[in-house]
């Protein structure tokens, strides 16, 4: 009889966002009337820049033309993408990444999971808490962990609180840990690092032989230029760290999936006989074996996101998402809810009113204003008694969402 991996029974009751879902869905189903404000999950609201619509029309175009047609394309990406990629992304920024070393994809959320294929089974891992769930459980699935306990802590993890206290970076940890995940601006905080506290993140590293995972996803939305966009930007990250980009938020790429993953060429880790393996050559075999590439018509809607017109539609689209921030952030302000976040990140972290639960507060503000946002206790045990909203929404659903919640949790 076929077995399973019983490493997905170790899994929480449901991931986070179906769990919302769920939720969300059984209210609808019995209040169809009511009008649903959706600021929970991060999914983009508006159209994709004109510049990338017109890219990838063009690029549907050229399928119909035998002499431009493109069947399987390179398993790592098309050059030209990656090009612009390693010019306007690092190497503008001061980086020194080669276009060599950059992997499109189909998601930094697939990556960021996918990537433990290449590393083995007896890392120490160090998480935040709060933290994205996908960091968590990929490493549960592929038995990296024991059993969690009644907080929902898994055994074989080491968790770094983020908290208001420490201004949401997690303090580096005393103990040596291998693999590290690291995520700024942060989800679901909102915190951003300085070069400082990212400086420290990579000497521990390159002390102790550890990889950083580092989750750009939100770089884009960054307005402090005192702040570091990618981790390469500090000396000796090429050394020790893996980042992960996407085009899902600063581009609108949720549905049109396209991302990038960068693993420098210099970075190295362990055999069981002692020696050094190129993490780029194992992550170069995966991709090329499990993965047949993003597709032409997308990785040319991609590229148009670095011309002029992508550019300054790209910027816009970011500044309308932090205007809402903006409005979330000084609406609840006033209202006398303690915010946290939503200055260099498109998420707003909120300390639930009157000592309420963070799944609570979620109830109650589904039930009393028809509003949806983000339970913190679902990104961790840290994140207790917090709530996550987005930003990524219509300006009148902002507006609409703030005024409700104002109304009925002014304090």
């Amino acid at each position: 009889m076929a077995t399973i991996n019983d490493n997905y029974l170790k899994l929480k009751a449901g991931y986070l966002f179906p769990e919302i879902a769920r939720r969300v869905n059984a209210f609808a189903e019995a209040n169809p009337d009511a009008k649903i404000i959706r600021l929970g999950i991060g999914d983009v609201t508006e159209p994709l820049p004109q510049a990338c619509r017109t890219a990838m029309i063009k690029a549907v175009e050229d399928m119909g033309d035998r002499s431009l047609f493109k069947g399987y394309g390179p398993e790592q990406g098309y050059a030209w993408l990656r090009e612009k990629i390693a010019e306007h992304d690092f190497r503008s920024r001061g980086c020194d990444i080669d276009a060599s070393e950059i992997f499109i994809s189909d998601g930094s959320k697939c990556d960021s999971g996918n990537i433990l294929d290449i590393f083995g089974d007896d890392n120490t891992i160090a998480v935040t808490d709060p933290v994205y769930p996908v960091y968590v459980d990929t490493n549960v699935m592929a038995g990296h962990t024991g059993d969690a306990n009644e907080k929902g802590e898994y055994e074989g993890f080491v968790y770094l609180p983020i908290t208001a206290e420490n201004n949401f970076t997690a303090q580096i940890p005393s103990q040596k840990v291998d693999l590290i995940y690291l995520c700024f601006p942060n989800n679901p905080t909102g915190a951003t690092a300085t070069k400082e506290h990212l400086q420290a993140w990579v000497d521990y590293a390159k002390m102790h032989g550890s990889i950083i995972f580092f989750d750009a996803a939100y770089e884009a939305f960054i307005a402090d230029p005192s702040l570091p966009h990618s981790i390469y930007e500090i000396e000796g990250a090429r050394d020790c760290a893996i980042e992960f980009r996407s085009f899902s938020k600063n581009a609108g790429f949720t549905g049109t999936r396209c991302a990038l993953t960068v693993v420098p060429r210099t970075l190295t880790a362990k055999a069981k006989d002692g020696s050094d393996v190129e993490l780029w050559k194992l992550w170069n075999r995966r991709q090329s074996t499990k993965f047949n590439g993003v597709s032409y018509i997308v990785q040319r809607g991609a590229e148009a996101v670095y011309s002029e017109a992508g550019k300054m539609q790209t910027q816009t689209l970011v500044s309308f998402y932090m205007e809402n921030a903006k409005i979330i952030r000084e609406q609840l302000t006033a209202a006398g809810l303690k915010v946290y976040g939503g200055t260099n990140a498109p998420y707003v972290w909120v300390q639930t009113p009157n000592g309420l639960s963070s799944w609570d507060f979620f109830d109650k503000l589904l039930h009393s204003t028809n509003v949806v946002g983000t339970p913190g206790s679902g990104f961790g045990a840290a994140g207790e008694g917090y709530f996550r909203i987005s930003a990524f929404n219509s300006r009148e659903n902002v507006e609409e969402a703030m005024k409700r919640i104002s109304e009925k949790f002014k304090v």
